[in-house]
């Protein structure tokens, strides 16, 4: 039995405007999402203290490793989590602008749509960033800590411009990875992929997860397998959500 989501899909609630007044409103979107991003990267710098004992944590010996080398580390490392740090929580914010500019042009049902997908992803996209930051970099600063010994390194101090990068690189190559079924169930949405195909191409897409899984992650088993067993499984659940949309059981 069909579930119906969204009543009057097809319903705009927005009249046609000039062309002036698109214009304001995509002024005042980019204003918008500018001056949010400017505030929550001047939020996540003052804060830099707090989030690097949060970064510095899957390193362990509570960071002692970590050092700065360089007379400027305190301010390249102060620059680097503005950034990356202020775009992560103004990110709701320019969504929110973004939004607000095309939504009335949408019918309800594609609003509906595009929510769902955003929800759906941002949720997606913690997971994988929860995986990589509580299973796999510690798991990464051991592998990169074992193959320095075995080389000879004594190593005895971690640059922290550096652990920064890798920290950084790993929780967002999780998290963006971890938006493979959405997109499969887009694809699926607008007929480009069937469950059926989908299925026969299981065992590429098994071998694809963990080829991917061995050069987005260090040269070690359980970071591989970190990714590639979850990567497996959302194929799985592709599958399921794409079958049930060609059942009728999704509109």
């Amino acid at each position: 039995m069909a579930i119906k989501l969204i009543k009057n899909p097809d319903e705009r609630n927005d009249p046609p405007r000039p062309l002036l007044e698109h214009l304001m409103a995509l002024r005042d979107m980019i204003v918008f999402g500018a001056s949010a991003w400017v505030i929550c990267a001047t939020i996540a710098g003052i804060c830099t203290p707090w989030i690097m004992a949060w970064l510095m944590s899957p390193a362990g010996d509570d960071g002692k490793l970590l050092q700065g080398l360089d007379l400027t580390s305190g301010v390249s490392t102060i620059i680097s989590i503005a950034g990356w740090g202020g775009t992560a929580l103004a990110f709701p914010f320019i969504v929110y602008a973004l939004l607000r500019f095309i939504f009335p042009a949408l019918t309800n049902r594609e609003k509906f749509v595009i929510l769902s997908i955003m929800i759906i992803g941002s949720v997606f996209f913690l997971g994988g960033a929860v995986i990589a930051y509580g299973k796999t970099l510690p798991l990464v600063v051991k592998a990169f800590q074992a193959i320095n010994r075995w080389v000879g390194f004594d190593m005895q101090i971690l640059r922290i411009e550096n652990y920064i990068s890798i920290v950084l690189k790993t929780i967002i190559a999780f998290g963006l990875v971890f938006q493979m079924p959405l997109i499969l169930f887009v694809l699926g949405w607008f007929g480009v992929l069937t469950s059926k195909t989908l299925r026969e191409k299981r065992r590429v897409a098994i071998v694809l997860s963990f080829f991917m899984a061995m050069f987005l992650t260090p040269p070690d088993p359980m970071s591989q397998l970190f990714m590639a067993i979850p990567l497996c499984l959302l194929y799985e659940l592709s599958i399921w959500a794409i079958w049930l949309k060609e059942k009728g059981g999704i509109r």
